[in-house]
């Protein structure tokens, strides 16, 4: 049986870059392939050529055995290709059925959206695939896993059975991931065709029925999950063999550095999503905060680092009162600060990367004087950080917006880590990464901590947690629950308490609301 896909010689070029270098790929119908390699290698480039929006300077694309010509996404639909991206197109003011049925409306009485049919339409796909969406809600108000669900619901809707997923799991907790996989098994038992990208090996290894590595716009091999391994396929990507756990000594905690008292901060629903937080991190260690995405630790980091009002209690860095200290008047205490949303927090996406790789201090010299701004030493800077960081762009003066997922992160750590450095804050700093960027990044962590700096580390990654952290603390409903050493823990007492159960079974007493609390609550 001929191949539901193939890709023959595709070559796609752009000023100074060959980004895919007359690649093969096949897709069997009923496939999870697995397309795998760095940041940079050229995955998302060859499925945004199968998908319509680039055009292919060399090559050939087959569709159930018959040559075609795609143009754009609407010939790819057409075709029954469709695209998760990794940054997600939905509208969060819209409902889930207006995003569903958005260029492909669905009208009764001609003139008058039929929502109730589509609706329908999407109880009955989320019942046939285990997707469990309900169609009336908001964008805004569901989490990040729901609307990746809504993102297939759309594909499904349109009648796609060949689908792309762009590193579908980038954004997810790990439940959330697990999820994903069973509706994606879900999806390849009736039938359907899955592309999946990533740079995750432990996920290729439990999803993929084969996989097919690419390196520097290249296909360096293809193999299945049961004649490989992890450090194997680190290997293909990489070219080197890659050190996937992290090696470091016993931490050496000196002096407190950051010291947090009775927080209290709201979420954007002016709910209550920091309730009574207090703890400390000493120089020379890594303080990990774990917990299931929605518990309060992404507000933590923006409260922290000026990005979100503090309601009361007391945050100050060696001894200076940071509580509602801006991001440059922490910045000036040596405080750097890897936001978990870097599009959003962390870059100016349509600034060149140049700026945004001292967007915290071209203010000082040697990047200005006075009002001047000294470009001869911010391309320098920038120059030099690319170089050492292994940024992956054409150059220092494109659109930052231009670069992949995870070299848009390498940017913003390069810039973060340059300098002194008596406070880190880190939220999920290796998202999108590969993994000899992550290796790269676990190691300059390491560094900073040895080098006497305070680091406070939040990931949805529990390896990564437990890898870096000397101490971990895991927050549950806005509080943090326990505070454990991670050389004395395991995973799944990390996991039990992220639901909130202690190892023995019980549930943790919570910190009472004061009245005020319990009103605002109750009134929301």
């Amino acid at each position: 049986m001929p191949p539901i896909l193939e890709l023959r010689g595709i070559t796609k070029r752009f000023p100074g870059v060959l980004a895919n270098d007359h690649i093969d790929l096949t897709l069997n119908q009923g496939e999870i392939h697995a397309l795998l390699g760095e940041n940079g290698a050229g995955k998302t480039t060859l499925m945004n050529v199968l998908y319509g929006l680039y055009h292919p300077d060399e090559g050939e694309i087959m569709v159930r055995d018959k040559p075609i010509r795609i143009t754009s996404p609407r010939d790819a639909i057409a075709q029954g290709i469709g695209m998760v991206h990794q940054h997600f197109m939905l509208i969060p003011v819209f409902t889930v059925t207006e995003n569903v049925m958005l260029g492909d409306e669905s009208i009764t009485n001609g003139v008058v959206l039929d929502r109730k049919k589509v609706a329908g339409e999407i109880r009955e796909l989320s019942t046939k695939y285990g997707l469990e969406v309900n169609p009336t809600l908001y964008i805004k108000d569901i989490s990040v896993g729901i609307q990746q669900r809504v993102e297939i619901i759309k594909l499904l809707y349109r009648k796609a059975d060949i689908l792309i997923l762009d590193e579908p799991t980038a954004v997810l907790t790990p439940q959330e991931a697990d999820d994903l996989f069973q509706v994606l098994r879900n999806l390849k038992a009736r039938g359907n065709s899955i592309i999946f990208i990533t740079h995750k090996l432990r996920e290729v290894l439990a999803l993929a029925d084969r996989i097919t590595v690419l390196r520097l716009g290249k296909v360096v091999g293809s193999t299945e999950p049961k004649n490989t391994n992890s450090a194997e396929l680190a290997r293909m990507m990489v070219g080197r063999s890659v050190i996937l756990s992290v090696d470091k000594e016993a931490a050496k905690p000196k002096d407190v550095v950051l010291n947090v008292q009775n927080l209290v901060v709201r979420d954007e629903r002016h709910s209550i999503a920091i309730n009574d937080v207090s703890f400390q991190v000493r120089a020379g260690e890594v303080l990990g905060i774990a917990g299931v995405q929605g518990n309060g630790q992404t507000e933590l980091a923006q409260a922290l680092t000026g990005l979100r009002h503090v309601e009361s209690g007391r945050v100050t860095v060696l001894g200076h009162e940071t509580t509602h200290a801006t991001p440059r008047q922490l910045f000036e205490l040596d405080v750097a600060h890897v936001p978990e949303d870097r599009q959003q927090d962390g870059l100016v996406m349509s600034f060149p990367v140049e700026d945004n790789l001292v967007l915290n201090e071209y203010y000082r010299p040697p990047f200005a004087k006075g009002i001047v701004l000294n470009f001869d030493e911010i391309e320098k800077a920038a120059a030099e950080r690319v170089r050492e960081f292994d940024v992956r762009t054409p150059s220092i003066f494109v659109k930052t917006a231009n670069l992949s997922g995870g070299n848009q992160q390498k940017v913003i750590v390069a810039r973060e880590f340059t300098g002194p450095i008596k406070l880190l804050i880190a939220s999920q700093p290796t998202r999108g990464l590969d993994v000899g960027s992550i290796e790269y990044i676990h190691k300059r962590i390491v560094e900073k901590r040895d080098a006497g700096a305070a680091v406070l580390l939040v990931s949805n990654e529990l390896d990564e947690i437990m890898s870096l952290s000397d101490r971990i603390a895991v927050m549950y409903k806005g509080q943090i629950i326990d505070t454990v050493n991670a050389a004395e823990t395991t995973k799944e007492a990390l996991g039990l308490l992220m639901a909130g159960v202690h190892g023995d079974g019980k549930t943790p007493a919570l910190q009472p609301q004061t009245p005020e609390q319990k009103a605002e609550t109750h009134h929301q």
